[in-house]
C-alpha cells in the first residue's frame, strides 16, 4: 500500500513540478514534458537526444527526491518505534516497582500482624503468671511493682502495634 502511494506520489511530482538541470552551464527546466531555457519553450528546438537526456536527469532527480523523502519517512517510523518502544519500557519498570512496593507493604503488614500476635500472646502469658503468683502469694511488694511494670509496658506495646 505504501508503495503504491509513493508512486502516486512520485508520478503526481513529476506532472506538477519543475525540474531543474544543469547541462552544459545552462539551466534547463522540465516542466509537464515541455523543457524550458531561461522561461523560453525549447523544446522543438533541441535535438531529440538532448530531450531524452533532459527527460531522464529529471525522472532521476525525481526518483532522488523520493527515495530521499522515503529514507526520511522510515526514519521518522522508526524513531516513533523506539520512543514508544521507550515508553512501554518505562511504564514496564513503573509497574515492576509498583508490584515490588505492593510485595513490600504486603510483608510489612504481614510482619506487623505477627509482632502484634506475638506481643498479645506474651501480655496474655505475663498477666497469667502474675496472677498466678500473686495468688499463691509469692510476690513481695517490690516483685508486684517489677510485674506490674512488666504488664504496662506489654499493654503499651500491643495497643501501639
Amino acid at each position: 500500500m505504501k508503495f503504491y502511494i509513493t508512486l502516486l506520489i512520485l508520478s503526481l511530482s513529476l506532472t506538477s513540478f519543475a525540474q531543474k538541470i544543469e547541462k552544459d552551464g545552462k539551466t534547463y527546466e522540465v516542466k509537464e514534458e515541455r523543457i524550458f531555457l531561461n522561461n523560453e519553450d525549447v523544446t522543438d528546438t533541441i535535438t531529440n537526444e538532448q530531450k531524452l537526456l533532459l527527460f531522464k536527469e529529471a525522472e532521476m532527480l525525481v526518483l532522488k527526491q523520493s527515495t530521499e523523502k522515503e529514507k526520511q519517512e522510515r526514519e521518522k517510523a522508526e524513531k516513533k518505534k523506539e520512543k514508544a518502544a521507550k515508553k512501554l519500557e518505562k511504564e514496564k519498570k513503573k509497574a515492576e516497582k509498583a508490584a515490588k512496593k505492593a510485595e513490600k507493604e504486603l510483608k510489612r503488614a504481614k510482619k506487623l500482624k505477627a509482632n502484634y500476635k506475638k506481643s498479645q500472646d506474651k501480655l496474655a502469658q505475663t498477666q497469667k503468671k502474675y496472677k498466678k503468683l500473686k495468688r499463691k502469694g509469692k510476690l513481695s511488694p517490690i516483685d508486684e511493682t517489677k510485674w506490674l511494670d512488666k504488664i504496662e509496658k506489654l499493654t503499651k506495646k500491643v495497643e501501639k502495634l
